[in-house]
C-alpha cells in the first residue's frame, strides 16, 4: 500500500498527534491531569456564566466581557482537551486531514479572540476610573456589539490567511505531528515546501496582535494610575482591577514563554515545549473562573446565592 502522504495534500490522509514526546510511558498521569482540569474548567466556566446570565445586577459591560472571556476559555480548551484524552484512553492517535487544520483554527482565533477580550476589560476600567459619568454613554449597547465584532473580524483577518497557506502547503513527509494538538509551528515542520512564509506571517501576525493589545492596556493602566493618585475614592476602585491583572498575567506570561520556547529554544527539550504549550491553553482557563469567583463581590455574592438560596446573606461575604 503506498503511503497516503506520498501524494501531498491528499484529504483522505491523516495526522498522528504524538501527544508529549519521551512522557508516551506516563499516560496515566497525564489523563487525570488534563482530564481534572478540563472538568474544572466546564464548571467553574459553567458556573460563572450561569450566574452572569441569571442576576440581572452582572448585566453591565465588564460582567459582559467576563461572560466573552468564559465563552471562549471554554471553546479553547474543548478543542484540544477532549482529543488529547482519546490520544491517552483511547490511543486514538490518528486525526484526519481537514479536522486538524479546523482545529488548528480554532486554538489560534480563540487565542486572538481572548487577548482582544482581555484588551476590551481592561479600556472598560479606564473608562470607569477615568471617565465615570460618561461610563453608561460610552459603553452602550452599540459600543459593546461593535467591540465584540472587531474582536472577532481580527482574529478572522489573521486565521484565514495562516490557515489557507498552511493547508495548501504540500505535506509528504511523516505525518506524525510531534505534539498534542494541531499546533501551527509543529504543523508547517511536516512540509516538504518552504514554510518559512507561513511561519513568518504567523510570527508577525501575532506579535502584532499581542504586542499591540499589551501596549493599549499598559497605556490604559498608566492613565488609571496617574487619575488615582492623591485620589482615595478613585484608588478604591482601581483596587477592583486585580482581578483583571491575574487574569492577563495568567495568559500572557505562558503564552509570551511557550511562544519563545517554541521560536527560540533550541536547547528545550521537545516534550518541555509541548507540556508548555498545553499548561497555556488549558492552566488559565481553569484559573480564570476561579480568580473572578474569589475575588469579585459581585461573583462571589451571586454564586453563594445560587448555592445556598435560603441561607445566603449579602453580609456574609
Amino acid at each position: 500500500a503506498s503511503d497516503p502522504f506520498s501524494h501531498p495534500n491528499s484529504r483522505s490522509s491523516s495526522f498522528i498527534l504524538v501527544g508529549v514526546p519521551s512522557l508516551e510511558a506516563f499516560p496515566t498521569c497525564l489523563d487525570i491531569l488534563f482530564c481534572s482540569g478540563y472538568n474544572i474548567t466546564l464548571v467553574g466556566n459553567g458556573v460563572v456564566l450561569l450566574v452572569i446570565g441569571l442576576d440581572n445586577s452582572l448585566h453591565d459591560p465588564i460582567h459582559c466581557f467576563l461572560g466573552r472571556l468564559v465563552v471562549i476559555d471554554v471553546m479553547m480548551v474543548t478543542s484540544i482537551v477532549p482529543r488529547m484524552l482519546s490520544m491517552f484512553w483511547l490511543n486514538s492517535t490518528e486525526i484526519a486531514y481537514m479536522a486538524c487544520f479546523v482545529q488548528m483554527f480554532l486554538l489560534h482565533s480563540t487565542t486572538s479572540e481572548e487577548s482582544g477580550v482581555l484588551l476590551a476589560m481592561a479600556v472598560d476600567h479606564y473608562v470607569a476610573i477615568c471617565h465615570p459619568l460618561k461610563y453608561q454613554a460610552i459603553l452602550n449597547h452599540q459600543t459593546l456589539a461593535q467591540i465584540g465584532l472587531a474582536i472577532v473580524v481580527r482574529a478572522l483577518l489573521f486565521m484565514v490567511p495562516l490557515t489557507g497557506m498552511v493547508t495548501n502547503l504540500p505535506y509528504c513527509h511523516s505525518p506524525v505531528v510531534p505534539h498534542s494538538y494541531c499546533e501551527h509551528m509543529a504543523m508547517v515542520k511536516l512540509a516538504c515546501a518552504d514554510p518559512r512564509p507561513s511561519r513568518l506571517y504567523s510570527v508577525a501576525g501575532s506579535s502584532l496582535i499581542v504586542g499591540m493589545d499589551m501596549a493599549f492596556t499598559a497605556v490604559s493602566y498608566g492613565m488609571m494610575l496617574k487619575t488615582v493618585l492623591g485620589k482615595k475614592l478613585c484608588w478604591k476602585a482601581f483596587s477592583t482591577c486585580g482581578c483583571h491583572i491575574c487574569v492577563m498575567l495568567l495568559y500572557y506570561i505562558p503564552g509570551i514563554a511557550s511562544t519563545s520556547a517554541q521560536q527560540f529554544g533550541s536547547g528545550i527539550s521537545m516534550h518541555a515545549q509541548v507540556l508548555l504549550a498545553d499548561l497555556y491553553l488549558t492552566l488559565p482557563t481553569m484559573l480564570n473562573p476561579i480568580v473572578y469567583s474569589m475575588r469579585t463581590k459581585q461573583i462571589h455574592q451571586a454564586v453563594l446565592k445560587m448555592l445556598f438560596p435560603g441561607s445566603f446573606m449579602p453580609d456574609m461575604v
